[in-house]
């Protein structure tokens, strides 16, 4: 029986899927994305262990607000590092007929990806960024690890919602979404896209944490301008 490692807990998630999900936020990333607001999830090894069944007895209480939409998601850090933890996971959630999405940073792949994204009902992908230069800046990752993602999701005929934080000075422009549009076309079953708009509410939390937040100096993406942007997207 694998174990896994925990960061937190959302019950009642509205935004992180479809339906009222309940989502389990998975310790560990290997991503320093500039805007990330749980780095006190980055660490390998951190957070409480917790087994499948656990997280079972956990999801089960939801169930009479899950409906016909709702269920569970995996969130992080980066679910896709603890791969051989997450499938077993989500073999134990579809027993008792609850829906089970991941949501992908783009940043990780390893042996266990693929099946991972195979057991999984629903795929939140997080592009962070269609440029690979400026992915990198993002992340500190290589977009190869997207692409691979990207592979796998199309031979399995996943479902997919794609996210992208927009940010001012950084992609927040309408050639930023036509490139966007275009790079979407190499996926192949998108059911949504959602714009993200920058915030920087993470700022008191890297400073408790005595961490430097590099983009402190970014104001909170423009309401109505993220709107317009939003209003360009095609799939």
């Amino acid at each position: 029986m694998v174990k896994g490692r925990l960061h937190s807990i959302e019950t009642f998630g509205a935004v992180d899927g479809p339906g009222i999900r309940t989502v389990f936020f998975l310790q560990g990333c290997p991503a320093r994305c500039l805007y990330c607001h749980n780095p006190d999830s980055w660490k390998i090894g951190a957070g409480s262990e917790v087994e499948a069944e656990d997280l079972v007895k956990r999801a089960k209480r939801g169930i009479p607000y899950y409906g016909d939409d709702g269920g569970v998601t995996f969130s992080g850090g980066e679910p896709l590092l603890q791969g051989e933890f997450l499938i077993e996971a989500i073999k134990a959630l579809k027993k008792e007929n609850i829906n089970c999405a991941i949501d992908i940073s783009g940043t990780y792949y390893d042996e266990f990806s693929h099946e991972a994204i195979n057991q999984a009902d629903l795929i939140l992908l997080d592009i962070k960024h269609t440029n690979p230069r400026e992915f990198t800046k993002i992340t500190s990752r290589n977009q190869e690890t997207l692409f691979k993602i990207i592979k796998d999701i199309n031979e399995l005929d996943k479902k997919v919602w794609i996210r992208q934080v927009i940010i001012p000075s950084i992609n927040d422009t309408e050639e930023y979404i036509e490139s966007l549009n275009e790079f979407i076309k190499q996926i192949g079953n998108v059911e949504k896209v959602e714009l993200l708009g920058y915030h920087n509410m993470a700022i008191s939390k890297y400073e408790k944490l005595g961490m430097d937040y590099r983009l402190k100096d970014v104001k909170p993406m423009d309401k109505d301008k993220l709107e317009k942007l939003n209003s360009l997207i095609k799939y």
